[in-house]
């Protein structure tokens, strides 16, 4: 697998699986976007084998395979891997916090023997590794501007967790058909739902008010991620404030079809994606060609 090959499976990955992501991501300059999607690459890549196997065990192997390449690949050896030696490139190319990619693949085997979260602070500490590493890896791609590297962290993290939990807010009931339930079972005994209710054909009204609650968890973690968009490089902003709108957009639908996530999933529609995209192309065209500029000023 050659680099180049290496980045083109990440986007294809991104480009298959992440749509809303991936359309915002085409309003990077093309310089950042491979790297933006090895990073997706790679998190779609260990969520794929982890979900892929019907038994535990397998798919405990299948996680310390990846573990062992990729501490090969990160330092330095060539590997025999798909995503892997684009993933590397970019940790090196961008310094990209180690730290990070222990918590993430700690997150992944959770998956493996976890499958409820008995209180909120224990589901943020799941999300922690699956959702909020992924924006403060990004952060360095995304260049925060000098002096806020670590002001931008904070809104990187909140956007990730918004992302996540709109995420299960939309996929109660294809966890649910894996044996996941990521709404946590404190909530559940407060508004009265029994798990056996997530498996029904339509939600019940205790149900609607539970999702009602847990979107207006994610609309904060939205609201703390907005101050960081002006925190990063010009070109980057497009990028973001449309996938916050298109992600915010899922979370918008799953509120006007009545929280009805166990019938209907949750879409942005095709003509409002176009939308948001064509709203931001003018931003995005015009701070690429500013760069451009002050790049080429440069003696």
């Amino acid at each position: 697998m050659t680099l180049t090959a290496s980045y083109e499976r990440c986007r294809r990955l991104n480009a298959r699986h992440g749509r809303s992501y991936y359309l915002a991501t085409l309003l990077l300059p093309a310089w950042k976007r491979p790297h933006v999607h090895a990073l997706y690459g790679f998190a779609r890549y260990a969520d794929e084998i982890v979900d892929s196997f019907t038994m535990t065990g397998d798919r405990a192997r299948a996680l310390d395979a990846l573990s062992a390449r990729l501490a090969a690949a990160l330092a330095g050896d060539a590997v025999d891997d798909p995503v892997l030696p684009a993933f590397a490139q970019t940790v090196r190319s961008f310094g990209i916090d180690h730290g990070d990619i222990r918590a993430f693949l700690r997150s992944m085997r959770a998956d493996l023997t976890v499958t409820r979260y008995a209180t909120y602070d224990d589901l943020l500490g799941y999300m922690e590794g699956s959702a909020a590493v992924i924006g403060t890896m990004m952060l360095p791609v995304l260049e925060p501007l000098p002096g806020m590297e670590e002001r931008a962290r904070e809104p990187a993290r909140q956007l990730g967790l918004a992302f996540q939990l709109t995420n299960f807010l939309r996929d109660v009931a294809e966890d649910l058909a894996r044996g996941r339930i990521y709404l946590p079972l404190e909530d559940l005994d407060k508004f009265g739902v029994d798990a056996a209710d997530l498996g029904r054909r339509a939600p019940t009204p205790a149900l609607r008010d539970l999702l009602a609650f847990e979107a207006g968890r994610a609309r904060d973690h939205y609201g703390q991620a907005l101050e960081g968009v002006a925190m990063l490089a010009p070109s980057s902003r497009p990028c973001i404030r449309a996938a916050y709108e298109l992600y915010g957009g899922i979370l918008d639908r799953i509120e006007a079809v009545g929280y009805d996530v166990l019938r209907h999933r949750a879409v942005v529609p095709r003509r409002r994606r176009a939308a948001i995209f064509a709203r931001h192309l003018l931003a995005a065209s015009a701070a690429d060609r500013a760069e451009r500029r002050v790049t080429a000023d440069v003696p």
